[in-house]
């Protein structure tokens, strides 16, 4: 970053930190020394979304990581602060839905298919000497083999796996969202272009993450009371049950239901604070609710160990309904989400817009999708590893899990046929795009001797960079298919009662045998998918380079606050955005400079963020230099709310200068497209060309490299445009002042530190 193997940091900690070149620590001491240049700086960033092993346990969140995204992918709205505000809860509620549906898959696994199931079937428990102690048929007189107690002891599987997602949430609340942004008053309102980007809560949301945190722990604990307290309660109803379990069965179910109406009531009632910082902490509630169903849980647990010799297991638990009213509750809420998300882009319609305002319900209905994947895999592997080669239901054999897990399971075969489809169709579209660019890489490079497999290779590399623009096509494409083979699995599930196969049996043969070939195929491809989850975690544990591969994946969804769901990945730009606005207002108060921040892919969006976050006076002496930015084509189409075309044009006339680099070879960064704007005070520069060079010259001797996201500083009109912003920087900036600059890096630290004006200005870069 610096271009100096000697660093020193100057502020900060391991996590995240500002280093300079050790000869420049003492710059601001010797400000005759560095007259008329600059002094670089580098911000490192990169372990906040990539550090140690336990990195690898984000990918249990990714769920809850896709439906935060959806809360800000609100399209941009005028004068509807109540349907903005009921947008938000609907995601919220998606978010809880998740929740449920992960612990009631625990709870699957471990009540129903291990310790119901297995435990009570002679087979099952011949095969797992270590269930020996729970079966009836091998302990016939052991205290664990009544049905209430062996789901009291497999309730610690569910218990652990809710504690696990309270720690890891809390932990990283402390660890990286914890930093208080710097305080200012929040300018007037401007409904024209003000972006919530820049209220001072934005980026500090501790008291609603809290909430959310002790509302979804509270779920997470009542789900287990549930599926142990109800199965007992049923026995306890029957003839012949005693009355006083009976009774007690039917008070704790109704507190069951009091504590997940509260949690609903806490889910609902309050959104972020963006207006001021949200230091205060319900305590009461925050510490309360998790214990009350902790203590619910507990005397749930003793209610079920109760002594009842008569209650044996079979079959498959009581409650399995539980995944088709999850199922049904998410389906509802994505249908009620796009309604409300087309209201809202109607009244502000941008053509830009990706799915034209539905794209957070699209995302919210993917984040659905995976939570049902990633836990409908586990239960089927699980049961395929407990039944072995028998068939569900045989003698001998347990029933297996839910059928409406198996209807799942079997409509990803026709997912997928649609989804090669669609990329079929995008093949063809990027090979008529090459043939149709050649002729455009021949005018820029004329005069050049032509090289057939040159010429097609750059083409061939713009036109798959192009791909990216048809993200939201795939995306609508992929959601509106899985919405509605969700439907028919859950109404076949609920109508038919019978795994698809067994459904089928009987029907046209054609039928019939694509039922069988698609429980079969999507049974074995929902293990597959689980398998390789499993292996890619594994992996990203032990090797940290698959470990920043997952860093990178994770930049854009935990770029965005924890708004919708507490256990999704923290958030690195609340320690980042905090971290470089005091490092530039500290600065530029100490020496009257002005700043160049210049940052690249991710870091340009982290730049207009921090930049949105100063001060009117501190902004207007902001140059930015972006350069392979997605600010426009990925966040300014996914959530315009925040960076569509009134923010950005906003942000330029804010900041003293902003000029934009991109090539047509970049598949993430592109023009800003800033609306309005006169060509004298353009933010875009022409595409750069890619590669530099067509054919071997004195300059290049060797074929120059195909450049797309990377090596922006090697093209020379990086610094044609740093000069240019130095000079308009330059003038009125005290010649005594000390000089100073930063650079800002991504997780694959690829920049190098950007030039800043002399004469006491200071420049910033990212990577």
């Amino acid at each position: 970053m610096l271009d100096d193997p000697r660093t020193v940091r100057i502020s900060g900690d391991e996590t995240a930190a500002v280093y300079r070149r050790i000869d420049d620590a003492d710059a601001e001491q010797r400000p005759g020394d560095y007259r008329g240049r600059p002094v670089p700086e580098a911000y490192v960033w990169s372990n906040l979304t990539s550090g140690n092993g336990a990195r690898a346990l984000w990918l249990l969140l990714l769920p809850f990581m896709v439906v935060n995204l959806a809360h800000w992918m609100r399209p941009t709205a005028r004068r509807r602060p109540r349907t903005v505000r009921f947008y938000g809860l609907l995601v919220r509620l998606t978010g809880l839905t998740l929740t449920l549906l992960f612990v009631a898959a625990a709870c699957e696994v471990a009540l129903d298919l291990v310790a119901w199931q297995c435990a009570g079937t002679r087979a099952c428990a011949n095969d797992r000497s270590w269930l020996g102690f729970l079966s009836p048929h091998l302990s016939p007189n052991g205290w664990w083999t009544q049905p209430g107690r062996r789901l009291a002891l497999a309730a610690v599987v569910p218990i652990a796996l809710t504690g696990l997602l309270w720690y890891l949430s809390h932990r990283t609340w402390s660890a990286y969202e914890s930093q208080q942004p710097l305080p200012h008053r929040p300018d007037p309102d401007d409904t024209t272009g003000r972006t919530p980007l820049g209220r001072p809560g934005f980026w500090y949301g501790r008291r609603l993450v809290a909430r959310l945190r002790a509302a979804h722990t509270a779920a997470g604990l009542l789900t287990v009371a549930a599926a142990v307290g109800t199965s007992a309660a049923r026995f306890d109803r029957g003839v012949g049950g005693p009355l006083a379990l009976d009774v007690l069965g039917r008070v704790l179910e109704a507190c069951m239901v009091a504590g997940f109406v509260v949690v609903l009531v806490v889910v609902c009632r309050r959104g972020r604070s963006e207006n001021r910082l949200d230091r205060t902490l319900d305590e009461a509630l925050v510490h309360r609710l998790p214990l009350a169903a902790a203590g619910l849980l507990a005397l749930t647990l003793v209610y079920a160990g109760w002594s009842r010799p008569g209650w044996h297991s079979g079959d498959r638990l009581p409650g399995d309904q539980t995944f088709g009213g999850v199922v049904l509750t998410q389906g509802l809420l994505v249908v009620v989400l796009g309604v409300v998300a087309h209201l809202l882009y109607r009244t502000a319609p941008d053509a830009r817009t990706a799915l034209r305002g539905l794209g957070g319900p699209a995302t919210a209905m993917l984040a659905c999708a995976l939570g049902g994947v990633m836990t409908g895999g586990v239960a089927q592997r699980v049961a395929d590893w407990l039944d072995g080669a028998g068939t569900p239901g045989a003698d001998g054999s347990i029933a297996g899990p839910p059928v409406l897990l198996t209807w799942q399971a079997s409509v990803i075969p026709p997912l997928l046929l649609v989804l090669v489809a669609l990329s079929g169709w995008l093949g063809v579209r990027t090979w008529q795009r090459t043939r149709l660019g050649i002729p455009e890489v021949h005018l820029d490079y004329q005069g050049e001797p032509e090289d057939t497999a040159r010429t097609r290779r750059i083409a061939s590399t713009r036109a798959r960079a192009a791909l990216t623009d048809k993200a939201p096509l795939l995306i609508g494409i992929t959601s509106a298919v899985t919405l509605l083979l969700g439907a028919g699995a859950l109404a076949g599930a609920w109508g038919t009662g019978e795994v698809p196969g067994e459904a089928a049996r009987g029907t046209y043969a054609v039928v019939s045998g694509g039922a069988q070939t698609a429980q079969a195929v999507g049974s074995w491809l929902i293990g597959l998918g689980f398998i390789l989850f499993v292996t890619w975690g594994r992996r990203a544990y032990r090797d940290p380079s698959a470990r920043r591969t997952i860093g990178i994946l994770w930049d854009v969804g935990t770029f965005w606050p924890r708004a919708a769901h507490p256990f999704a990945p923290p958030c690195y730009a609340e320690r980042a955005v905090p971290d470089l606005t005091w490092r530039m207002a500290t600065w530029t108060r100490a020496t009257g400079g002005r700043l160049v921040i210049s940052g690249h892919s991710q870091g340009s969006v982290l730049a207009a963020a921090a930049a949105w976050q100063l001060t009117p006076s501190v902004r207007k002496r902001v140059a930015l230099l972006t350069y392979g930015s997605p600010l426009e084509r990925l966040y300014g189409r996914w959530f315009p709310s925040h960076f569509g075309p009134a923010a950005l044009a906003r942000l330029h006339r804010d900041v003293d200068c902003w000029r934009n680099l991109y090539r047509a070879t970049d598949p993430i960064g592109g023009p800003v497209r800033v609306p309005g704007e006169r060509a004298a005070e353009a933010v875009d520069r022409p595409p750069l060309k890619d590669p530099l060079a067509y054919g071997r010259t004195p300059q290049h001797p060797l074929p120059a490299p195909i450049l797309g996201h990377s090596d922006y500083q090697a093209d020379p009109a990086f610094a044609e445009e740093r000069e240019r912003l130095l000079q308009r920087l330059r003038p009125g900036v005290p010649a005594q002042r000390p000089e100073g600059s930063e650079v800002l890096d991504g997780p694959v630290g690829t920049d190098r530190a950007t030039g800043c004006p002399p004469q006491g200005s200071s420049g910033k870069s990212s990577g």
